[in-house]
């Protein structure tokens, strides 16, 4: 089998990749929508792939690999090796997970992620109601996450939250906020996580998404004033998102002196870059994004080499869209018992539900997801109700 064309199209705002083969098959992957801009760089792999059997997926992987980083850069290679394991299981018949090794749990358990609505404010009676309404939807999450500090904004709501430059209106994706926190700020996100903490009680857990943008120093103290709420993870509280660079000295003085666990690593591409953060036990949680990490195998050989080091695994996923729940969920059927749950990820559009096949009506179900056993991701895209959402520069992605 040999790879004869590789094609991109924005469908939506998600990059879609598929690679197409001589022997009739195809496979597909996704980048996060956040990232619409990345379709030339996934496009100009097409020279370095064709030619290639797709089913060699690690042989193609030596090729391209070294052409990624940090995100969102290394998210082009990561849903190009997602739609190679997508071609590699519809050739064998199986799954991807049984070529990852093979399933080591029936269900795989997911977190809340992109399942939550815009809260009606910042202060602590907000955070109450919505900390509420994440508790009470359909799938019965065990865990919820809610950004606070420097990943919210509360850093430009509250007044004097810290003493840093403000980049205003830059977003969750723009110039990163970052500065001493005001006693002020310290003590409203304190408010914030009891508000949270007296609705859900201990039947549901709260996890923090911090930053990135604290200084150590803070970091320290918000983390062992915390410690009684039993938090899950506070994550990316120095670094994440899009900062490209990891400084595992730092998390691991902030680790040592806190029991929070605390939790990085959505951002970090290639496993040579958790080297340190693992071995240096740096941290309690990671996060990698199969969408950014460099594919489904690097995350679980990361996921193997925390597991040796009583590291926990928590991927990132939120904007990785339907085809990268497929691959969410084939790779974390295979992991160690490390595995806490993935971040469950939505569309960038409703309609993406009607042009997704292979998902039941209800994905999630007591915050449980069942295996995908269709051969490949398990998961494809109506070629015909997706073309109404082709521009026409991507008329041919389906032919």
């Amino acid at each position: 089998m040999k790879i004869t064309d590789l094609r991109c199209a924005v469908i939506g705002k998600h990059p879609i990749v598929r690679i197409v083969t001589d022997e009739g098959l195809y496979g597909l992957g996704e980048v996060e929508f956040t990232k619409s801009y990345l379709k030339p760089f996934v496009l100009h792999f097409r020279e370095a792939l064709i030619g290639e059997d797709p089913t060699d997926v690690e042989r193609v992987m030596l090729k391209i690999r070294q052409r990624g980083s940090f995100k969102p850069y290394g998210a082009a290679v990561s849903a190009i090796e997602h739609a190679l394991w997508d071609i590699a299981g519809k050739a064998a018949g199986v799954p991807v997970y049984k070529l990852l090794g093979g399933k080591v749990r029936d269900k795989v358990r997911v977190y809340n992620g992109s399942i939550r609505r815009k809260r009606t404010g910042d202060r602590p009676e907000d955070y109450a109601a919505d900390a509420k309404w994440m508790m009470e939807q359909p799938q019965n999450f065990f865990m919820v996450k809610q950004g606070i500090s420097f990943h919210s904004n509360m850093k430009d709501t509250i007044e004097d939250f810290h003493y840093g430059v403000t980049q205003k209106k830059a977003g969750y994706h723009g110039a990163m906020d970052q500065g001493v926190i005001s006693e002020r700020g310290f003590n409203h996100m304190l408010d914030c996580v009891i508000a949270m903490k007296e609705v859900l009680g201990d039947k549901v857990s709260l996890a923090l998404d911090c930053g990135p943008g604290w200084m150590l120093p803070d970091a320290i103290k918000f983390a062992r004033a915390v410690e009684k709420y039993n938090l899950m993870w506070l994550e990316d509280m120095l670094t994440g998102d899009y900062v490209p660079w990891v400084n595992p000295q730092a998390y691991r003085e902030l680790t040592i002196s806190t029991s929070t666990p605390i939790h990085t690593g959505e951002q970090i591409y290639l496993r040579h870059n958790f080297k340190e953060l693992i071995e240096t036990q740096a941290v309690r949680v990671i996060g990698p994004d199969p969408a950014d990490i460099g594919g489904i195998a690097e995350l679980k050989w990361v996921s193997e080499h925390a597991y040796m080091h009583s590291i926990l695994m928590a991927p990132h996923g939120t904007a990785n869209g339907l085809l990268g729940l497929g691959a969410l969920i084939n790779v974390c059927a295979t992991l160690p018992a490390n595995y806490i749950a993935f971040e469950y990820p939505s569309a960038s559009d409703p309609w993406w539900e009607d042009l997704v096949v292979g998902l039941p009506p209800q994905i999630v179900k007591d915050s449980m997801v069942d295996l995908l056993e269709a051969p490949g991701l398990g998961l494809d895209i109506d070629a015909a109700a997706a073309r109404r959402y082709l521009r026409e520069e991507d008329a041919g992605f389906f032919d």
